[in-house]
């Protein structure tokens, strides 16, 4: 006799009446194309996720197209999407499925799991929903869901709340309709049990949910312990002429690996130090040095205040010389503004040309230099 199961069994009711089903990736499903979306909607919502997604498939319909494209364009597609780690890694694991998989996607949850970017959640969530595999999966959504259904306390960051979690998403995903629940689970997180306005009279669970039942919605999930985010420094160096710019690309490890930014110095004297060294001179500049609107860029661990420094030159230069501490590949890329070359730009570099087109296009005579 088969075991009822009320919460699941309301879970993917929920699905049949109100459920996603026409997003870009449930249609033609594929471990592949699922896999593609679930790890852009990693810190991301779906409205933003799909035109990236739509042009990042046509260019790399498949496994061996990713795996042969170059990093840059594979970032470059990734612009503006952020955690730009997610696009190394997706890159890297085409590339060892190509190589240890034949160019087939692993059907086995272990060999998914050891592919770069994936974990536990993220090998359920493809395998599941794209093979109908039985895997129950753990994203932030779904993590909402559960901790305030069973009133689970504590920050699911903490490694014995998140066990919890496992173990509760474990007894609930269902031997059946294993597709609908994960998804139904992930779009009422999204969509009705929200971090900050709870839908609850929209929610198919909330009947025996705890923190309903107590008025405690927003005392769960638990919040992350607080810390101060300290503040960083960098000054961005703009060498700009006739329409191009200088961009150096950022080593693969760290901040906006990989990307193409402008060369970055801790402090003024630090960079007004390599500027001496590359011997570009008041002589060869058309005018002095001109500081660009500054403005703070936030990462998850801290603030990077960043003022950017226009020099135009009067003639390209040789500009081996400049080597940033933070530069360790030299490698160098005149950039036209107006016929940009298709690599991936850190989010700073994009604010940064765009404060100059605006720039130069309010001063014709500087555009022509």
């Amino acid at each position: 006799m088969k075991k009822v199961n009320p919460f699941s069994e309301r879970i993917t009711a929920w699905y049949d009446l109100h459920g996603r089903k026409t997003l870009p990736w449930q249609i033609n499903k594929t471990p592949y194309r699922v896999w593609i979306s679930e790890i852009m909607l990693q810190q991301t919502q779906v409205a933003t996720v799909i035109p990236y997604y739509e042009k990042f498939m046509h260019s790399f319909p498949s496994i061996e197209a990713l795996a042969n494209a170059s990093e840059d364009d594979v970032l470059h597609h990734w612009t503006g999407l952020g955690y730009y780690a997610r696009a190394r890694n997706l890159h890297k694991a085409a590339k060892t499925i190509c190589e240890q998989h034949d160019g087939l996607f692993p059907e086995s949850i272990d060999e998914v799991i050891a592919l770069p970017g994936i974990g536990r959640s993220t090998a359920g969530a493809i395998l599941s929903l794209s093979l109908g595999q039985h895997h129950s999966i753990l994203d932030g959504n779904v993590k909402r869901v559960l901790a305030r259904h069973g009133a689970i306390e504590g920050w699911p960051g903490q490694k014995a709340v998140e066990q919890q979690l496992w173990q509760l998403t474990d007894l609930l995903t269902p031997q059946q309709d294993v597709v609908k629940f994960n998804q139904a689970m992930m779009d009422i997180g999204s969509g009705v049990c929200t971090r900050s306005k709870p839908n609850c009279a929209q929610c198919p669970v909330a009947i025996d949910c705890k923190a309903q039942l107590a008025g405690r919605q927003k005392d769960f999930p638990g919040k992350k312990p607080k810390k101060a985010t300290p503040a960083k420094e960098a000054w961005m160096l703009v060498l700009h002429r006739n329409g191009e710019v200088i961009l150096n690309k950022r080593p693969p490890a760290g901040i906006w690996g990989g990307l193409w930014c402008f060369p970055q110095f801790d402090s003024e004297d630090a960079l007004q130090e390599h500027i001496n060294d590359a011997g570009i001179s008041d002589e060869t500049n058309i005018d002095k040095p001109e500081w660009l609107a500054g403005f703070r860029h936030t990462f998850s661990h801290f603030h990077l205040d960043i003022q950017p420094i226009l020099i135009n030159l009067a003639d390209k230069q040789e500009l081996a010389q400049i080597d940033s501490s933070v530069m360790e590949q030299n490698q160098t890329l005149w950039y036209n503004i107006h016929h940009p070359a298709k690599v991936g730009l850190a989010a700073a570099t994009e604010r940064i040309l765009s404060n100059l087109a605006a720039l130069l296009a309010a001063d014709p005579v500087k555009e022509s230099l």
